[in-house]
């Protein structure tokens, strides 16, 4: 399976080539068959031929001359020889035996009890017969062991014995061996092969990659917008096929789109809404009496306010349309790491070569801001390497914290979401900021995974696909 491609243009251009070469095959068979075929028909009809003239010569020569006749007309594919009695009884009963004895009467102008033919019986070995005829239709298949001897093969009764009889009570035998094989056409047909597998495997390339084209710009769109991009519908361009399914992947692209543009709207106007009751009920609050009571809620109502303007930013950044384009991910660790620095975060990035990712730079900084924010705030000491590979690049955010137990490991991305065990609510934060930074590196392809050290701490893994993939 290695060496089938594994590209459209590449598997029908192999495929087209077998059936040429089959079809070439099956084609040169019977060609060869066929001309094996004329060339013992016109053999056989050579020998009746030869073997009329030989009779008429020695009717017209004086006896003397009959045994150099004889010896001149004979060769090692046809010997005739003269004998006292005929050396076949009588005609055999295959049709092909009565047909070459009449033919051979003919040829004479004689009587047909005058020729005797007979099938030459010849044994071959089954896997060794280059020359069986399957065009006959024999009726003598009696080939028992004590007629033609035994032993493992076929006899064929390819050839003929005939005996003719003379003017002066002889009798003219001849018995006519088997034909050479058909001379070879192999370079022939080699480089008539040759000639039709280029043309073949060069139309057969240009249309699979015609055909293939629109198909990996499907792919390539499918890609952009499983990172969050924007995507403009797709030509409809190829076969039938081909046409339909970038038809159905433009209207589901657009669907998705008005289907997310509309949620964020829905979310974004509740949000905005909730604005104008939480200032009313601050209002109302500040006419409590009781001192610990208000202060509770003003407390409920502060989170509440976080909440709202959290979830507000988050769906203005959804909303946004970043162009994708090239960053330096090395760089861009180097100066969120800088930034968070000169705020008192104690965060060390190890060096790393450039390494390249396509990305929503704002966003992307925004979620890797949050997991270091993050790791920094509850583990202390952070340390970051950006780790690159052939199909993905791995951003490693580790600290020294408490870490947090593996049962709540993937429920601290739910949003609104806070650990009172191991990330206490006095740090305040309202719970997006996991489910923020999850939501942006999927959306441009990866994914992040949370796992407990094996000493003490967290570890934060950031997946992103390498530059061109989804």
């Amino acid at each position: 399976m290695r060496l089938v491609p594994k590209s459209l243009a590449g598997q029908l251009s192999l495929l087209l080539l077998l059936a040429l070469a089959l079809a070439q095959g099956v084609a040169f068979a019977l060609f060869a068959w066929e001309r094996i075929d004329a060339l013992r028909h016109a053999y056989r009809a050579n020998a009746v031929l030869r073997t009329a003239t030989v009779a008429r010569l020695l009717g017209d020569t004086p006896r003397e001359l009959h045994v150099a006749v004889i010896a001149a007309a004979s060769t090692e594919l046809v010997r005739f020889s003269l004998t006292d009695e005929p050396v076949v009884a009588e005609t055999g009963t295959a049709r092909r035996a009565a047909a070459i004895a009449d033919g051979l009467a003919a040829a004479l102008g004689v009587g047909p009890g005058r020729v005797r033919v007979a099938p030459l019986w010849t044994r071959y070995p089954d896997e060794d017969d280059p020359r069986e005829d399957h065009h006959d239709d024999d009726d003598d298949h009696d080939r028992d062991g004590d007629r033609h001897g035994g032993g493992r093969g076929h006899w064929t009764p390819d050839w003929f014995t005939a005996s003719v009889a003379l003017a002066d009570g002889r009798w003219l035998n001849c018995a006519v061996r088997p034909p050479p094989g058909a001379p070879g056409r192999g370079a022939a047909f080699m480089a008539v092969f040759l000639l039709s597998a280029l043309g073949i495997a060069t139309v057969a390339v240009f249309m699979g990659r015609r055909i293939a084209r629109p198909m990996r710009a499907l792919a390539a769109a499918a890609g952009r917008l499983g990172r969050g991009e924007a995507v403009e519908d797709l030509p409809e361009a190829g076969t039938v096929e081909t046409r339909e399914t970038v038809r159905a992947f433009n209207l589901m692209s657009a669907r998705l789109d008005r289907y997310v543009r509309d949620r964020t709207a829905m979310l974004a106007a509740v949000s905005h809404d909730l604005r104008t009751p939480i200032t009313s009920l601050r209002l109302h609050a500040e006419f409590v009496e009781n001192a610990e009571t208000k202060s509770r809620i003003l407390a409920a109502l502060d989170e509440m306010q976080r909440m709202t303007e959290d979830t507000l930013a988050f769906i203005r950044e959804d909303m946004r349309r970043e162009e994708t384009r090239q960053v330096d991910l090395q760089a861009l660790v180097d100066s969120i790491a800088t930034d968070l620095e000169e705020l008192g975060h104690a965060i060390t990035v190890m060096d790393a070569d450039r390494v390249l990712v396509a990305c929503r730079p704002a966003a992307l900084r925004r979620a890797l801001c949050n997991l270091l924010e993050n790791a920094s705030a509850y583990g202390g000491q952070v340390l970051v390497r950006v780790e690159p590979g052939e199909e993905e690049i791995r951003v490693v955010i580790e600290d020294e914290g408490p870490g947090i137990p593996d049962t709540d490991l993937e429920r601290v991305f739910e949003p609104f979401v806070r650990l009172e065990a191991s990330r206490s609510r006095a740090t305040g934060g309202s719970g997006l900021g996991l489910a923020i930074a999850r939501s942006i590196v999927r959306s441009h392809g990866g994914d992040i995974a949370l796992a407990n050290r094996a000493r003490a701490g967290l570890r934060a893994t950031v997946t992103l696909p390498t530059t061109g993939r989804a």
